[in-house]
């Protein structure tokens, strides 16, 4: 007599020793997501501290500065109009460029801005002299005075 289907029992399948491998002991896939996880955690953690670091070196934001315009574009200058934002009553030391339309850079300088007293914020407009005709004016970064 042979098996069919009406003869097999309803429990788990009856596979031939050996033919397929060793089977997992059940509750092994909980102990592997729960390692994931933690993994993955750490990971989080580590990466949270690397970029807190980071930030606190290279990014303050305490020191913004946003270009308003940049006019009077002749061959040998262009004026930059500029808004920095600095502590209260503090100044801050920025780099301002002129690049052409090629993107090459004909002028960069240095300046320092301060504000009045108890003011966060100054407007300011500088003349850059350039060595060739500007395309854009640009405020690169603005930091504290050393």
């Amino acid at each position: 007599m042979t098996e069919t289907h009406a003869t097999i029992s309803p429990g788990a399948p009856v596979f031939p020793a050996g033919r397929y491998g060793r089977r997992r002991a059940p509750g092994g896939g909980r102990r592997r997501t729960l390692l994931a996880a933690l993994v993955l955690l750490v990971l989080v953690a580590v990466l949270s501290l690397i970029s807190l670091r980071l930030y606190r070196q290279y990014g303050d934001p305490v020191y913004d500065a946003q270009v308003i315009t940049y006019t009077d574009i002749t061959d040998s200058q262009v004026v930059v109009d500029f808004r920095v934002t600095v502590p209260p009553g503090g100044s801050a030391v920025c780099v301002l460029r002129a690049r052409d339309r090629a993107g090459v850079e004909v002028a960069r300088t240095e300046i320092t801005v301060t504000a009045a007293p108890g003011d966060r914020h100054v407007t300011t407009r500088h003349r850059l002299s350039t060595s060739a005709r500007p395309f854009i004016g640009e405020v690169l970064r603005c930091r504290p005075p050393t």
